[in-house]
């Protein structure tokens, strides 16, 4: 290792995250979640509680009663006479336990439990303990490697490509590896998982004598860039690369795990839509750091194929059951959607990446319609049940594939998206500020405090708002030592008249929100440039920011392109995408309502569902049979917002509204 390295590694160990870490290349640096303090009574505070209290104690209960651990302790003390199939589920179940880890890591930088710690230490204890000599840790062929799991293979490597799962599993013990360190300090995480990345390193690659294969489920390129800008080891972001550059080379070709061309002549997304939003944001890292200029061209043309045609208004990705996957251009059904809170998260990844290549607040706007609508509709409010897919419509009967339903479960076996959830949500204040030399981005709008560093000098801001219920929010400038700087608050796009950054949705109403921007009561103009307001001064303790915005209700139409959505609208205030259910509104079929042509959604009262919600409502007709005649009665038609359904029952939902009457009915 040459000095440079060797100063490298140490600075990043000595200070958790480094520098390096915090930019990774990009031009911008993302806030880490360490320095930013999420007010516990605010609407995040509030989701991260539930995950504290919740979410992450049933997922650790889950491993427990699930064989999670049980099948590191196997790992552990292999035999033959261990029949894998039979008592594991799935070759990545491994993967539970790692992603229950790292959510527990981001809740121990603001909930400090010792308690916590120690429990993780000894699920850690279990972990190392079935790592192999080598380094080696898929407990899905340690346990027997005679007879390992159906999808293993034979040898290690053998169905990577496939099934086997082997990368994807690396990948996820990386992330909550680097996570557990930066949250505690401690490298007993983190050793194991560098002792697998080097395994890996060892003996796959192109050489002679490694196995030629990429991951089958991506991850692991997101994943060692990571592991990279933490240790400074730049064989990790070397294995990052030829993941990405050997995709469409080796022996599988196939579109459902984006394998079929190399990455930098795709330009669609295609295939399963978990995997190609792992595959694009570790493109992204990768490009970060390497400089790679073809990749940073590809990822911008299939973040220009999702936007445009192929996201839901929610932000949900992927439209079909069948490979999990993205449909054709507009295909975009409501009631048969799949959109998995997995690939919702996947995107939340991708877009951030996005920003932090370019600056421009439009990827933001994306993050943030998926982040309160296709995210957390994924999770109900208390933390404890939840939804792999998350579709537009229900008529209260439909059941998904894989025996999940409608109905928020408690669990599922294949229990990638309720773990996904325990590490995304605590991990939600690393996505609120960034910084440019002297320049500070206010994201996220959530109550809470930050610690910034500007060119070497701290800034504090503590910010209070009720977003998303509510458009006021306050910056106070706490402490500032950096003495000058920018501060560009995100004017979201909502706010603009763009519902998306493309002509796949847009405003039908003619209603422009408008805003104020005052500092120290005192209003200010600004440009808007990239989406951000940029204030440049020189800051004194005590300076208050606010923001205040409309949030007059607005009605969307979809691109005709998108034939399910012909003759419909949809409902937003804010960043919210409303809903109407079943429960709301007794007597009437909300399958068979129709808004009334040039109106307006009005606030309604409060509903008592999801901790609390604002309703809007509407008027319109609802159609009826009335001695074998259609007839249509005047109506009114009550909303919550979507991410709120399905708390309260199983039943009718819809996202997309009729417009239009039949021509035969008065």
């Amino acid at each position: 290792m040459n000095q440079k390295r060797i100063l490298t590694a140490a600075f990043a160990m000595l200070f958790g995250v480094a520098m390096l870490a915090q930019n990774g290349g990009y031009p911008i640096t993302q806030v880490p979640f360490t320095s930013v303090k999420i007010d516990q009574q605010s609407f995040w505070g509030k989701r991260i509680g539930a995950a504290r209290q919740v979410t992450i104690p049933l997922a650790f209960s889950k491993c427990e009663t699930e064989g999670r651990y049980a099948n590191f302790v196997k790992a552990a003390n292999p035999s033959d006479s261990y029949d894998v199939p039979s008592f594991m589920g799935y070759s990545f179940d491994d993967t539970d336990v790692y992603k229950t880890i790292e959510g527990a890591s981001y809740v121990l930088q603001t909930f400090p439990d010792k308690n916590l710690e120690l429990y993780i230490d000894s699920v850690l204890a279990i972990v190392e303990k079935a790592q192999e000599s080598d380094g080696y840790l898929y407990t899905a062929r340690t346990i027997n490697p005679k007879k390992p799991h159906g999808w293993a293979g034979s040898k290690r490597w053998e169905l990577v490509e496939h099934a086997s799962h082997e990368l994807y599993n690396l990948g996820h013990m990386v992330d909550a590896a680097c996570a557990h360190y930066q949250a505690t300090g401690s490298r007993r995480f983190l050793d194991i998982a560098c002792r697998y990345a080097d395994c890996v390193d060892r003996e796959v690659g192109p050489n002679e004598g490694q196995a030629c294969v990429v991951p089958g489920h991506q991850i692991a390129e997101m994943a060692l860039a990571r592991l990279y800008m933490l240790t400074g080891e730049k064989r990790y972001l070397d294995k990052a690369k030829f993941f990405l550059d050997y995709r469409g080379k080796t022996e599988v070709k196939n579109p459902y795990s984006q394998s079929h061309k190399p990455v930098v002549e795709q330009t669609e997304a295609v295939g399963h839509a978990v995997r190609a939003g792992y595959m694009y944001a570790g493109m992204a890292d990768v490009a970060a750091l390497t400089g790679d200029t073809a990749y940073i061209r590809a990822i911008g043309e299939i973040w220009n194929d999702i936007v445009g045609r192929k996201m839901y208004i929610t932000g949900g990705l992927g439209a079909r059951h069948s490979g999990e996957a993205y449909g054709d251009a507009y295909e975009l059904p409501n009631m048969t959607a799949y959109c998995e809170t997995c690939a919702a998260i996947s995107g939340i990844y991708l877009n951030h990446r996005m920003f932090l290549l370019h600056g421009d607040a439009k990827y933001i706007d994306c993050l943030e319609r998926t982040l309160y609508n296709g995210v957390i509709s994924g999770m109900a409010s208390d933390g404890g049940t939840f939804f792999y897919p998350n579709p537009l419509a229900s008529d209260g009967q439909f059941r998904f594939n894989y025996g999940r339903t409608i109905d928020r479960q408690p669990w599922f076996g294949c229990a990638c998206c309720p773990s996904n959830l325990c590490r995304f949500i605590p991990s939600l204040p690393g996505y609120v500020y960034a910084v440019r030399d002297r320049d500070i981005f206010v994201n996220l709008f959530t109550s809470g405090t930050t610690t910034i560093n500007v060119g070497g000098k701290a800034v504090e801001i503590s910010t209070k708002t009720q977003y998303p219920f509510d458009g006021k929010v306050d910056l106070v400038v706490s402490k500032n030592t950096a003495g000058q700087f920018r501060l560009k608050v995100r004017i979201p796009g909502w706010l603009r008249g763009e519902v998306l950054p493309s002509d796949l949705y847009s405003y039908a109403d003619g209603v422009k929100n408008n805003y104020t921007l005052t500092v120290n009561g005192q209003a200010v103009t600004c440009e808007i440039e990239n989406g951000y307001a940029t204030i440049d001064r020189k800051w004194r303790k005590g300076d208050t920011v606010s923001l205040v915005m409309e949030m007059t209700p607005r009605i969307v139409k979809s691109n005709p392109k998108v034939e399910a959505n012909i003759g419909k609208i949809a409902v937003e205030r804010g960043p919210l995408v409303y809903c109407a259910e079943w429960v709301d509104n007794d007597g009437v079929d909300i399958f068979q309502f129709t808004v009334n042509q040039n109106v307006a959604p009005q606030a309604d009262d409060n509903v008592d569902v999801a901790g609390g919600v604002p309703s809007l409502s509407l008027d319109g007709r609802v159609l009826s049979f009335d001695g074998g005649k259609l007839q249509a009665g005047d109506a009114k038609l009550r909303l919550i917002p979507y991410y709120a359904w399905a708390h309260r029952g199983s039943g009718k939902m819809l996202v997309w509204l009729n417009a239009a009457l039949p021509q035969n009915v008065k």
